[in-house]
């Protein structure tokens, strides 16, 4: 997305922000959510930025430093911040939120554009710094869906769609940057988005409704996210059919990307077309072949 400009990533990205913290804004922050020990509390203080969590910085500091040093563990950083700030007020927790849109929007409005394609270390590899930054849209729609466990409004179209964007924009850069050759669209009744890589690089192109073409997932947008994000199981969509996969042969070129980094978003798509291939014979094999 890089080629699109930071116009349209921070219109993307500022967009789901605020869209975010609007319902944050709207639950109580106390209710259990359906992630497992995380309360609305947990998911938003771990989207926020604290004096001792500056992710935003962190990411331009890599950047500017060449993007060495080893991605950390995710799982870890979550919860430290978490833990650290279990009992924040519900105002600390919203001025966090706040603090960190302020700081995405801060670097896209005044950092050079030369960072915007230097590596830098993400939870997720070393990938370009506006991918990474166009990734907190698939974030924070992820994070949007979770809420709505907790009594907020769905995430609006918009939103979704700038999630499954941010998603092929961080597959197809982790794709070129194990040099595999291959492409995947995303595809949902109102459109969706696709990507294609080689070992030069990939790009990014937002696909109109109707035929899907090659490689694909294709389900309603929150179904996608939901599956990429192993929220839902994506063996029962494909049974019911409201979750369909086209030339799953194709998708497995992907693969590689599950082990080199196992906590991929859209991973458990992937590790499900690789099942699938391994056992054919099987139902899940003859739903893919129609697809």
């Amino acid at each position: 997305m890089a080629d699109a400009g930071r116009d349209e990533v921070a219109d993307r990205v500022l967009s789901a922000w605020d869209a975010f913290i609007d319902r944050a804004e709207t639950v109580d922050l106390t209710r259990p959510s359906r992630l497992s020990g995380w309360r609305a509390q947990e998911i938003c203080v771990h989207l926020g930025c604290w004096d001792d969590h500056t992710a935003m910085a962190d990411l331009i500091a890599s950047a500017r430093a060449g993007g060495t040093g080893t991605p950390p563990d995710v799982d870890a950083v979550n919860a430290r911040v978490t833990s650290a700030h279990r009992d924040a007020t519900r105002d600390e927790v919203l001025v966090a939120l706040r603090r960190n849109r302020e700081a995405t929007a801060r670097y896209l409005a005044e950092e050079p554009a030369e960072l915007d394609t230097a590596l830098t270390v993400s939870v997720v590899g070393r990938i370009p710094l506006l991918s990474v930054v166009l990734g907190q849209a698939y974030e924070l729609a992820v994070h949007g869906l979770d809420l709505v466990s907790c009594g907020a409004a769905p995430p609006s179209a918009d939103v979704l769609q700038s999630g499954l964007a941010a998603l092929a924009d961080v597959t197809g850069g982790l794709a070129a940057s194990m040099d595999i050759t291959g492409g995947v669209t995303l595809a949902t009744p109102e459109g969706g988005w696709a990507f294609d890589s080689d070992g030069g690089g990939w790009t990014v192109r937002q696909v109109p409704p109707g035929r899907v073409d090659g490689p694909a997932v294709e389900a309603p947008a929150d179904l996608l996210l939901e599956a990429a994000s192993g929220r839902i199981n994506p063996v029962p969509a494909v049974a019911r059919r409201r979750l369909k996969v086209h030339d799953v042969g194709g998708l497995l070129a992907l693969a590689p990307i599950v082990q080199a980094v196992p906590g991929i978003p859209g991973g458990p798509i992937l590790q499900l077309a690789a099942r699938t291939v391994g056992g054919a014979g099987g139902m899940l094999g003859r739903l893919f072949r129609k697809g």
